[in-house]
């Protein structure tokens, strides 16, 4: 399958290339600087220049492609505004590419996050939110699932809170941003919150799996680690820098004080019984030993 994927240079998306071509698949990515295309083209991959926000570029690539996989996202998430810039943009680019495929039975996978349950840790039968202060993914990844009906075989897979490699990614590695910048590693709430977490490579092998074969209209979840104690990450991550670890406001985490602060486990029995997926790769806390001081 000759695929095009956006978002082929972060923590999954440089995981997800290297799936798809150590397994036969051909790949076209979307560069938005020189230095992402030449490291692109060093993993073996094809490479169209653009930005996002190039729904035109999008839509060449889409038409291309036997498959899309969207993972691009912005990288500023300092302020809700920004966030919500985003979010808006991703928005834009998923419904491009899910139009530009409508009645060809081609597959999209495009991601989200796992939703959160209170009680319980939240399933593939559990619908994303559609308010707060991600609601807009939420809406996006519904309406493209919504389009199963007209044609295309649209996906999507909802990723933990932490997808990691080497100690890096994610919110767990927001955290260690933080503590880096502050001196402290810092955990809001009681610490007893739980995220879940997976490693990027085993998320890769989802994406592909879930490329290759799930029906139209499915939701999977990348979750590994079913739920860590946002004090036990935060007491590695101190143990690593050589910091005092302290329970800090909430507010101290910007916009995503709020997401931080809330217990989410995540389960993926259905993902594994139903595709045969199976992790492999370290869990968060074994991954964070990785960690450089």
């Amino acid at each position: 399958m000759h695929v095009f994927i956006t978002g082929g240079t972060g923590t999954i998306g440089s995981a997800v290339v290297t799936e798809l071509l150590d397994h036969g698949h051909t790949v076209l990515a979307l560069a938005r600087s020189d230095a992402s295309a030449q490291t692109l083209r060093n993993a073996g991959a094809e490479v169209l220049r653009g930005d996002l926000a190039d729904l035109d570029v999008l839509r060449s690539g889409a038409a291309q492609s036997d498959g899309v996989i969207s993972l691009a996202f912005g990288r500023d998430y300092s302020t809700p505004d920004a966030l919500a810039r985003s979010i808006a943009e991703e928005s834009a680019a998923v419904a491009a590419l899910g139009q530009q495929l409508l009645g060809s039975d081609r597959p999209i996978v495009t991601v989200s996050g796992t939703p959160w349950v209170p009680g319980r840790a939240a399933t593939e039968a559990d619908p994303v939110p559609t308010d707060g202060p991600v609601g807009g993914r939420g809406r996006s990844v519904t309406a493209l699932l919504d389009l199963a009906a007209q044609g295309l075989r649209s996906t999507a897979v909802r990723m933990p809170r932490t997808v990691h490699d080497q100690g890096q990614g994610g919110f767990a590695g927001l955290l260690t941003d933080a503590a880096r910048r502050t001196g402290v590693s810092g955990y809001p709430g009681d610490g007893s919150q739980r995220w879940p977490a997976v490693h990027a490579r085993d998320a890769a092998s989802l994406f592909r799996l879930v490329l290759e074969s799930a029906p139209a209209g499915t939701a999977w979840h990348a979750v590994a680690d079913e739920g860590d104690a946002v004090r036990d990450i935060a007491t590695v991550i101190g143990r690593r820098l050589g910091l005092p670890v302290e329970q800090v406001p909430e507010e101290n985490f910007g916009p995503f004080g709020p997401i931080f602060a809330a217990d989410q486990p995540a389960s993926s029995t259905h993902t594994r019984e139903a595709l045969g997926w199976q992790p492999k790769h370290p869990g968060l806390l074994a991954d964070l030993e990785n960690i450089q001081p």
